[in-house]
């Protein structure tokens, strides 16, 4: 169960979507869409959105630029996790990494297995660390998005989640405060 500590005010987190598909374009991305909704009506600001497609370099070329942004906190893709030849999205994200989140796929896979049964193990649900910025990569069906987000990262992502003191490993939040 997550707890939030109410008594503190909220920080919002600059949140860049990437969404990685051969096919669909702005228009027909309702897992951008989803995530984009869930960001905003959370408070947080969206700081970039685009579509790219299932091409490794080019995804971490993308991932790089943006984890080099200082007015990006949190990077999420959606799309190209899969099995398939063409899903290529946790590879690129792995290039970029300084440091994987290993706990955030397993997470991940426990939500998905409540939500899909033993589907969850088609998914390749990735997160990690590279310029001070989080990186995430979700499937890309919008059930995933929803359950990434409305299971784990709103919690992971709002400073005052509890027992940990997130500012202390978000170094950003706590530049961001002081921005204010």
């Amino acid at each position: 169960m997550s707890r939030i500590d109410t008594t503190k005010e909220f920080i919002p987190v600059r949140i860049a979507v990437l969404t990685v598909s051969d096919t669909r374009g702005l228009d027909q991305d309702r897992s951008g869409d989803t995530l984009v909704g869930r960001i905003e009506g959370a408070g947080h600001v969206l700081a970039d959105r685009k579509i790219i497609r299932d091409e490794r370099a080019q995804i971490a070329d993308q991932l790089r630029a943006w984890s080099l942004d200082p007015e990006i906190d949190v990077i999420i893709s959606t799309g190209g996790t899969g099995l398939t030849g063409r899903d290529v999205s946790v590879e690129a994200h792995r290039d970029v990494y300084e440091k994987e989140i290993e706990a955030f796929g397993t997470v991940f896979t426990i939500v998905s297995m409540n939500k899909i049964g033993t589907s969850a193990v088609q998914s390749r649900a990735t997160g990690g660390v590279a310029n001070g910025t989080y990186l995430f990569a979700l499937p890309g069906s919008t059930g995933a998005c929803k359950d990434a987000w409305d299971e784990i990262l709103q919690y992971q992502l709002d400073y005052r989640h509890l027992p940990c003191n997130f500012v202390e490993i978000f170094p950003r939040l706590d530049e961001h405060k002081r921005r204010k």
